[in-house]
């Protein structure tokens, strides 16, 4: 039984994103996106930074995940970007029939 799931993820600044994400869209790999721009605050390599950054919440189903992961570890500006599988419990039936429908 195909499962949605959420991935999240974060870009650099929204021109990444909208190409990353129409890219995935193109593919069939993912039905919507939103994306949203925040401030992150973060360690790396020792250092607390803060930068402007862009959240995309990707909607899609579990048989994509794989790819939809591969696609933005090859393709993202980051030395190591966030990609996050978040499964959906329970959803409604409208967006679970209308997810299946496009992500095939």
């Amino acid at each position: 039984m195909r499962k949605a799931i959420i991935i999240y993820a974060t870009f650099p600044n929204m021109e990444s994103a909208k190409d990353i994400v129409k890219s995935l869209l193109e593919k069939n790999l993912i039905g919507c996106a939103n994306l949203r721009e925040h401030k992150a605050m973060y360690v790396w390599k020792g250092q607390i930074e803060e930068e402007d950054e862009v959240g995309a919440i990707l909607k899609t189903t579990d048989d994509r995940w794989e790819m939809v992961k591969e696609f933005i570890n090859k393709v993202h500006p980051y030395e190591t970007p966030a990609i996050l599988k978040i499964d959906v419990s329970d959803a409604n039936k409208g967006f679970l029939d209308w997810i299946f429908d496009v992500v095939k």
